[in-house]
């Protein structure tokens, strides 16, 4: 089996990541590709509610509960986990876009929308790619001259997903 195709996509708080990779998954999933997409969270989150079964055993004291049916399957840890252990679990799928993780070193999307994002250039490692406001393609590009032939405009998903397809076995290959 291929390992997948792992993306991280990176910007500062409000820059549109949420929005390009909802916008990337259906052109991905074009010929039958599966992805799957891991979500950084700096603050501590809660996807189960009160009153619910599984809420009920997290408050009894189970340090991890699952439920499962027919069409879908969650998993809940009282544990954080590192990058390389989620993208393992997601080993069976074709992408697997990382929203977020900043400081990993995987290859990554940058996101540039305001003047004040242009330092995540100089702050991030392994840009794969940069997709800019228009009003910030030419400064992205004198701030990253390097990566000039690979910045999109943030409207452009197809050019990001065929670039992600075209140069897959680099974003799968990649080693740590």
């Amino acid at each position: 089996m291929n390992k997948p195709v792992v993306c991280q996509i990176v910007g500062y708080k409000n820059s549109g990541k949420t929005a390009l990779v909802c916008a990337l998954i259906p052109f991905l999933q074009q010929e039958g590709k599966r992805v799957a997409v891991i979500k950084h969270d700096g603050h501590d989150y809660d996807m189960d509610h009160p009153g619910t079964d599984t809420w009920k055993h997290r408050q009894a004291g189970a340090m991890a509960v699952a439920i499962t049916s027919a069409a879908r399957t969650s998993v809940i840890e009282e544990r954080g986990s590192s990058l390389q252990e989620l993208i393992a679990g997601f080993s069976g799928y074709d992408y697997v876009l990382v929203e977020g993780f900043k400081q990993e070193a995987y290859p990554k999307i940058v996101l540039i929308r305001r003047q004040e994002d242009l330092e995540l250039l100089q702050q991030t490692r392994n840009i794969a790619a940069i997709a800019a406001w228009g009003q910030m393609i030419p400064k992205a590009g004198a701030a990253a001259p390097q990566q000039r032939s690979r910045i999109f405009e943030i409207n452009d998903i197809a050019g990001m997903a065929n670039f992600l397809y075209n140069h897959r076995s680099n974003f799968q290959n990649f080693n740590i």
